[in-house]
């Protein structure tokens, strides 16, 4: 039996996928890892914990699956983005990684739009505008305040890529990932000279960039030994998480939206050439489909919200027991409101410091209420970046395809609908990111001619949930108006 392999190394976890080349998912390993806040905003983790969980879990799923490193045919790899790892002349790690939701470089942003010209020629040549998550403010940040790890930099990084090197040996980067460094020409799909110059960042700090499923290098015989994988597994680009969920999703044509509930939320819709919203209030980069582009929002606590509403109010009660407590409750949860930015926000709101809060409770509310109001709070989020969308230019579908840990409940797919007004398809793929960084593999090995057909020939989508009849109009717009209104509350840069 032949398999491609998928690695995901997202912010809690490195999970490996193995497929056959049917599509069909035969084992899954999965190892977890920590992460660090020495400061407020600050959120790092360790490259080499990434490697040892990376080589535990390949090993967990070819023993699952009962296979042998030479049974897998390829390798893709995806994995969380914009996080910034530094190396030296030898490969070695200087410094901790700085992870996607790391919030110190907001100064830095500053810095960048006023190099390049203002935000209106960064938006011009990157797409975007300068987010503290992405990887260029995270660099200055660097120079700034760490010169003596500079000095030693012979290599900059993303997560993954971080990865490949230890598979391989070599160094490359898929151009769907390169996108969120804020370091990429958008149109050209590579390194942008223009951004390179005005930040004083060395062209050979980066590795070249290379398409999706473009065979990038091979398993080298340390990582052989270490991974369990046949030495010359051909690894493949692969994509940034959310461009692998896409594939994942089948979300590879324009017209074909996605929408992601995990830790984090994403509105994700694929179009065939470079769009950008106006000021860069949208993310704006290639898709890790050859020839296409996307535009994505982003809100940075989505099933994060849950999770930490159940972790903190709840830890003794399931999710099934909340949810179900929260299905009695009627629409708008009688008031009561909850702003999700517990993490910050990212888009539509630019703002790393904004907070969350439960704003409207009385002594009518029990936790039915406050359950409701934290899944209403995350669609109304959901919402604010699919009219971020539109307004954008980019004409949404009636349906949109939804994975991610929150699309497995039926009540909050319902929420999602009558907030969202579109259909919601929820498409019943395990680990959508590491599937679709396999048949990434799969397209590099000749499984499949191209990703289209790929998805065509793997992804199940399941029973659509339409709007209904629940008129969410009211709370929506209390929802934004309490941003508007707390946000001089916020803590200052």
């Amino acid at each position: 039996m032949a398999y491609l392999l998928g690695i995901d190394t997202s912010t809690t976890a490195t999970k490996a996928l193995l497929m056959d080349d049917a599509g069909h998912v035969v084992a899954v390993g999965s190892t977890p890892h920590d992460h660090s806040s020495p400061r407020p905003l600050w959120s790092e983790q360790g490259p080499d914990e990434w490697w040892r969980a990376t080589a535990a879990s390949v090993r967990q799923a070819l023993a699952e699956a009962g296979a042998a490193g030479p049974d897998v045919r390829a390798v893709g790899l995806t994995g969380q983005m914009h996080g910034l790892v530094l190396l030296d002349g030898a490969g070695a790690v200087l410094r901790p990684a700085m992870l996607w939701n790391d919030g110190r470089a907001q100064a830095q942003c500053d810095e960048i739009r006023e190099r390049l010209g203002g935000l209106d020629a960064l938006v011009a040549e990157t797409g975007n505008d300068a987010f503290a998550g992405f990887t260029a403010p995270k660099l200055l940040w660097v120079k700034e305040h760490e010169p003596d790890v500079v000095a030693r930099v012979a290599q900059v990084l993303l997560p993954k890529d971080y990865l490949r090197y230890r598979l391989t040996g070599g160094f490359a980067t898929d151009r769907a990932g390169a996108g969120g460094t804020l370091l990429l020409d958008l149109a050209s799909r590579d390194w942008s000279a223009t951004v390179l110059d005005a930040l004083d960042v060395p062209a050979d700090w980066l590795p070249p960039t290379h398409e999706g499923p473009e065979v990038t290098g091979a398993v080298s015989a340390q990582a052989a030994e270490e991974t369990g994988l046949a030495v010359g597994t051909p690894v493949v680009g692969g994509g940034g998480d959310q461009a692998a969920t896409a594939v994942g999703v089948g979300a590879v044509r324009p017209g074909v939206w996605a929408m992601s509930l995990g830790t984090s939320g994403v509105v994700f819709a694929p179009t065939d050439a470079p769009h950008t919203a106006p000021q860069g209030r949208a993310h704006a980069f290639p898709h890790a489909v050859p020839g296409l582009w996307h535009l994505m929002g982003v809100m940075l606590s989505a099933a994060g919200s849950l999770r930490w509403y159940r972790d903190t109010f709840a830890p003794d009660t399931g999710y099934d027991a909340l949810l179900a407590e929260a299905a009695g409750v009627a629409p708008g949860s009688e008031g009561l409101t909850f702003l999700p930015y517990l993490a910050g926000e990212r888009t539509p709101h630019a703002n790393p410091l904004a907070q969350g809060a439960f704003v409207g409770l009385t002594l009518r509310h029990g936790r039915g209420h406050a359950t409701r109001a934290v899944l209403e709070g995350v669609a109304f989020g959901l919402r604010d970046n699919l009219e971020l969308l539109r307004q954008s230019g980019v004409e949404a579908p009636d349906t949109v395809r939804v994975a991610g840990g929150g699309a497995v409940s039926p009540l909050w797919r319902q929420i999602l609908a009558d907030t969202l007004s579109v259909a919601l398809a929820p498409v019943q793929t395990p680990e959508a990111a590491a599937f679709g960084a396999a048949l990434l593999a799969g397209v590099g090995a000749g499984v499949w001619p191209d990703v289209a057909t790929a998805t065509d020939a793997t992804v199940t989508v399941g029973e659509t949930t339409e709007p209904g009849a629940s008129d969410l109009g009211a709370a929506y717009d209390r929802f934004r108006d309490l941003y508007a209104r707390l946000e001089p509350s916020f803590p200052r840069p």
